[in-house]
């Protein structure tokens, strides 16, 4: 894949379109306030999802962070309550706090969602700015596989879809096999991942090797950062979580840069296919072409899909600290 990256950072730079489809959640509020710094981006909107908390409070949540981020006129669109399959959601509210942002308590937003659901929010912005439209998946991907079911063109008018999901020869971090984004909603993660647009995927694999030291959330909580306090404060709840690490794990933040800087990483391509029954549900399993198989199976006749493979650990640490310390 092309890595130059997509973004200047300079002023005068060439604009980037991006939609972010998240769960916020501490890390996603972190992704998000990243997001809102970065010179050059257009963020058209924020379509929410279940995940780390349910879709009603993603979406009051992603109201309020626009609102902590000055930018009340970013629109917000609701998604699906849960997976394609129906059942209710499983929350990680044991992460996150009961509220998903560490049980900071702040006062409902001012402003209200969009009118429209997810799924038309997305199909109508990336059919009025066909090939232009990068869309950064935080959470699982139900929201897209209704848009690709809503338009089947969707997927040939997006520009780039960057997820952070599944595991790739790893542990996954909801039971052995899967990872969380991608169990919430696997048949909805199969979908995207066989449709034939232009997929990148972060796994836990790449973000549990980027973490925030309890130094670096010093520096963080010390700096002059336009919403460093703010940040700080809500991952006091998260950093108790990992009481048994040395840091923080980075996953939303970590993927955001996959968006913005993919030239710190490396990736292979392949087919993915995402198990949706049985024991291992939520499985994503990646053929890497290194066997020519002699007769059809599963992975064959669908389009092959990015697979961050690699990361510089500390250029990317480096990137995230720097933007969300940035006055």
């Amino acid at each position: 894949m092309d890595s130059t990256p997509l973004i200047s950072n300079c002023d005068g730079g060439v604009s980037e379109k991006i939609i972010i489809d998240t769960d916020p959640g501490i890390d996603d509020s972190m992704a998000l306030m990243m997001a809102f710094q970065t010179p050059n981006l257009e963020i058209l909107g924020l379509t929410t999802t279940f995940g780390n908390v349910s879709t009603k409070d993603a979406t009051r949540n992603a109201l309020l962070l626009c609102e902590i981020a000055g930018r009340r006129g970013v629109p917000v669109a609701e998604g699906s309550s849960g997976p394609l399959k129906g059942g209710e959601p499983e929350i990680q509210d044991f992460i996150h706090g009961s509220d998903g942002l560490g049980n900071i308590n702040l006062p409902p937003p001012k402003s209200k969602k969009v009118d429209i659901s997810a799924a038309e929010f997305l199909v109508d912005k990336v059919s009025q700015y066909p090939g232009e439209i990068s869309i950064l998946a935080l959470g699982p991907l139900t929201n897209l596989a209704m848009a690709i079911k809503k338009d089947s063109s969707f997927v040939t008018k997006v520009k780039r879809v960057v997820v952070l999901g599944g595991a790739f020869f790893a542990l996954g971090n909801i039971n052995p096999a899967a990872e969380a984004n991608i169990y919430e909603d696997p048949e909805a993660a199969d979908i995207v991942f066989t449709s034939g647009a232009n997929i990148v995927v972060v796994g836990i694999n790449i973000t549990t090797q980027v973490k925030m030291s309890d130094d670096d959330l010093d520096e963080l909580r010390q700096s002059a950062g336009r919403h460093a306090q703010f940040l700080s404060d809500v991952c006091k709840f998260y950093r108790d979580w990992h009481v048994k690490s040395d840091g923080i794990f980075l996953h939303d933040p970590v993927s955001f840069v996959a968006l913005v800087r993919p030239d710190l990483f490396t990736y292979k391509k392949g087919v993915v296919r995402v198990e949706t029954q049985g024991l291992c549900v939520g499985h994503t399993l990646m053929d890497q072409g290194l066997k020519k198989w002699n007769t059809d199976n599963p992975w064959t006749g669908y389009s092959p899909i990015s697979v961050a493979w690699t990361v510089n650990v500390e250029e990317v640490l480096k990137y995230i600290k720097n933007v969300l310390m940035t006055p």
